[in-house]
């Protein structure tokens, strides 16, 4: 049996400036956006190649308690070809980034991978809330391969 990561909830105090981040700064396309009521709404949004959709979602009372506080999201990881070109796209689409930063010999080192090995180079950023993301660089696309495969 498959088990398919299809959504994941980002809890949002705003979900308008939400998506305007996440769609037009990150580029991730708006699949869903419906009100269920005065104080429920749900946004779904895509990454570009990403089988994973996110779902911004700002709901008080009990169905916060699920969600978590807004900025809460820890780790999150988007997986680019280029960690470079990607730092330089969010840059230049005004998102506050922080450096890249590889893993050498246990610790943290500046820039990226001087081998460029897979999942060993980093880019840190958070959203307006203050989820916070990862980009992580793997060179090869493995969704090329399940496309050429298929």
């Amino acid at each position: 049996m498959d088990w398919k990561l299809e959504l994941i909830v980002v809890p949002v105090a705003d979900v308008d400036r939400a998506k305007a981040f996440y769609a037009d700064r990150l580029g991730f396309k708006v699949e869903v956006d419906t009100t269920m009521g005065e104080d429920f709404r749900v946004v779904q949004l895509t990454p570009s190649g990403s089988r994973c959709s996110i779902a911004l979602l700002h709901a008080p009372g009990s169905a916060g308690e699920v969600q978590g506080a807004p900025g809460s999201l820890k780790g999150l990881h988007l997986v680019v070809t280029d960690i470079e070109a990607a730092r330089e796209q969010l840059v230049t689409a005004g998102v506050e980034v922080g450096e890249i930063f590889h893993m050498e010999g246990g610790q943290q080192a500046a820039g990226p991978d001087p081998q460029r090995g897979d999942y060993n180079s980093f880019l840190p950023f958070s959203d307006p809330d203050g989820n916070m993301w990862l980009v992580q660089e793997r060179k090869k696309d493995p969704y090329a391969d399940a496309a050429a495969n298929a």
